[in-house]
């Protein structure tokens, strides 16, 4: 936001509850926005308007941390709806893109990974690993909810139905990587192309890497690893129209590919010396220069 504001480009902000849809046109109540790099006081915000998404906004970026729950999903399906206006991520991409099982379309290059709502399964899958593993939500973020598990752990059968909320919901186990002690890495992506990498470690006695719990960014570099991952899932990534995404990988092994809104930018910058965002603002006015172009 602060990028394109400082390229002249007029930035609004929406709150998802605050898109309708009118004779099948999208309309918001929107707020202008003034931002500036300072702690405490990003954003100044205008009194609130009324307009069309098509008739007055050229991209829409929909960035908003999970849950994808029915509320991000309703407005996500009205975001669909926009005609002229380019809406990024791509609404149907991220409907079809749960941020943990999208992975498993390629999960020759994940850890070994099982699914499910049922506690034998789960304690089964525990037994096949060697009694390791670790056990996620399918719709949290940054680290919630997510255990390490053993099978000598006496909290074993409570984690997991805290886990599956006693059975009735599915969780991810997957193999534990010893690797996440070196650190996990995030590898930002624009149009399927690396644009930058982070190495978060997990602080001393903590599993998750995730800095908001502690994790301590790196500098790092993408590996043959790394760029056989990207390869990989770059024509998925164009097909499903997910334009900004962050992946996930320990040890060389993709664990997420996340898609609603990842983060990383700022670390990246602060430890290259770089200007992410410059990358991301040029490669979506590339974007809206062709998609007015294909309107024409």
């Amino acid at each position: 936001m602060l990028e394109a504001q400082r390229r002249g480009h007029r930035v609004l902000y929406v709150d998802p509850g605050d898109l309708s849809v009118d004779a099948g046109r999208v309309v918001a109540r929107v707020r202008p926005v003034t931002l500036r790099r300072e702690q405490g006081r990003h954003a100044d915000l205008a009194d609130a308007q009324a307009l069309s998404f098509d008739d007055d906004v050229d991209v829409v970026l929909q960035r908003k941390d999970p849950p994808v729950d029915a509320s991000y999903v309703i407005a996500t399906q009205i975001l669909a709806l926009c005609r002229r206006a380019l809406v990024l991520n791509r609404p149907s991409g991220i409907l079809a893109a749960n941020e943990k099982l999208y992975a498993l379309h390629f999960a020759d290059l994940m850890p070994q990974t099982r699914v499910t709502r049922s506690i034998p399964q789960l304690v089964d899958f525990l037994a096949k690993l060697g009694g390791e593993m670790i056990v996620k939500p399918l719709d949290g973020r940054g680290g919630e909810g997510v255990f390490h598990v053993r099978n000598d752990d006496r909290n074993l059968f409570s984690i997991l139905e805290q886990s599956t909320r006693f059975g009735t919901v599915r969780a991810m186990a997957q193999a534990y990587v010893p690797a996440v002690r070196s650190g996990d890495k995030r590898i930002l992506l624009v149009d399927g192309a690396p644009i930058g990498a982070l190495l978060r470690v997990p602080a001393p006695g903590e599993t998750r890497a995730n800095l908001h719990v502690g994790g301590k960014p790196m500098a790092t570099r993408l590996d043959d690893a790394d760029r056989r991952i990207v390869d990989r899932i770059a024509p998925w990534l164009a097909r499903d129209g997910l334009f900004f995404v962050g992946i996930d990988v320990i040890g060389g092994l993709l664990t997420e590919i996340n898609v609603t809104s990842p983060t990383g930018v700022q670390e990246i910058n602060a430890l290259e010396g770089r200007s992410l965002e410059a990358e991301i603002v040029d490669a979506l006015e590339a974007r809206v220069a062709a998609h007015r172009g294909s309107l024409s």
